[in-house]
């Protein structure tokens, strides 16, 4: 196949460019760079981008004779969502325009979309079936659930065929060490755990120790990325014009914010200081994925099912580039 990854310089995207390219696949990354990493791009040919520039994207999709797209390109922080929704109906909902419409201008019937869990909302009932009432409560998750219906459209409208995959929290490296998570500012837990041990933090902020769970801590479904990679892949080859396959990602085992510290003490060897602080507004106490419907529509299923396997990816990452990509030069 020869697919354009947008979004492939980023966290998921880039991991995605590593299996398409070692699978054989010709991948072509476009990013603009605003959060990925030039330096995580380890396959193909690189088109530094806009979503907006329609122009640009048919060009490169004609030049490389482009089948498929996988988009991960996105805006992705709760909080941030809620103080500047403009940025997130720009940069995730107008910009996937923008590639829908260069896509039909190319004449590119297939595309696989990064969604999330955060399209559910507060969900009734755990863990979640894609059956699920879809409420978001934050632009964030609006956005990427306007973008669901959108490809359904087009489907109906276009011919188009299209995954949205609704996955959960992700995690993990590279099993080789090659390419890992470097975001900034740093948002997820693991990461910020592990900085903690190598020194980079003072500690482990608990936002709320006072939910209804084992703990009182919030309870999350951790995805190693890789896995999401080869689902992405499995989604794409079972892709039909004109209808949509819309997936739950998960290993449907949750983990609460306690055990991922203690997970993390026990694969680095370090203490990992905590603080408990108040809530954040709009965090669910739990979020777990039912994924069965992935394997009964790809034959997927999770190939991480342990936390300190995933937790042991990352650390190998993070110990041999404390700095990230800027470690790679």
């Amino acid at each position: 196949m020869n697919v354009l990854v947008v979004g492939g310089a980023g966290y998921i995207g880039s991991h995605m460019v590593k299996l398409l390219g070692g699978q054989g696949h010709t991948v072509v990354t476009f990013d603009n760079l605003s959060e990925g990493h030039r330096a995580a791009v380890t396959h193909g040919e690189f088109v530094e981008g806009d979503l907006h520039d329609r122009t640009l994207l048919v060009e490169v999709m004609q030049r490389h004779a482009i089948d498929s797209v996988i988009h991960f390109a996105a805006s992705a922080l709760v909080g941030e969502s809620v103080q500047n929704p403009a940025k997130y109906y720009e940069n995730n909902v107008v910009a996937t325009f923008s590639l829908l419409e260069a896509m039909r201008r190319a004449g590119v019937g297939r595309i696989v979309f990064s969604s999330t869990c955060a399209t559910y909302g507060q969900p009734e009932q755990v863990p979640i079936r894609e059956s699920e009432r879809q409420e978001p409560v934050n632009p964030y998750g609006f956005s990427k659930l306007v973008i669901e219906h959108m490809l359904a459209d087009y489907a109906h409208a276009y011919d188009l065929a299209y995954a949205a995959l609704r996955y959960f929290n992700a995690s993990g490296a590279a099993e080789d060490g090659t390419i890992g998570e470097d975001h900034s500012p740093e948002s997820h837990l693991i990461p910020i755990v592990l900085q903690v041990a190598l020194g980079q933090r003072s500690h482990v902020s608990i936002f709320g120790d006072d939910y209804p769970t084992a703990d009182g801590t919030c309870i999350r479904d951790y995805i190693h990325v890789n896995d999401l990679a080869s689902a992405h892949l499995a989604a794409l080859e079972r892709l039909e014009p004109g209808t949509g396959i819309k997936l739950n990602l998960g290993t449907g085992v949750g983990q609460s914010v306690l055990e991922v510290i203690e997970t993390c003490r026990k694969v680095t060897g370090h203490p990992i200081p905590v603080e408990v602080a108040p809530r954040r507004p709009g965090d669910p106490a739990e979020l777990v994925a039912d994924a069965s419907a992935a394997w009964e529509t790809l034959q997927w299923k999770a190939r991480y099912t342990e936390l300190e396997a995933i937790v042991a990816t990352a650390w190998r990452w993070h110990q041999a580039h404390p700095r990230g990509y800027a470690d790679r030069g």
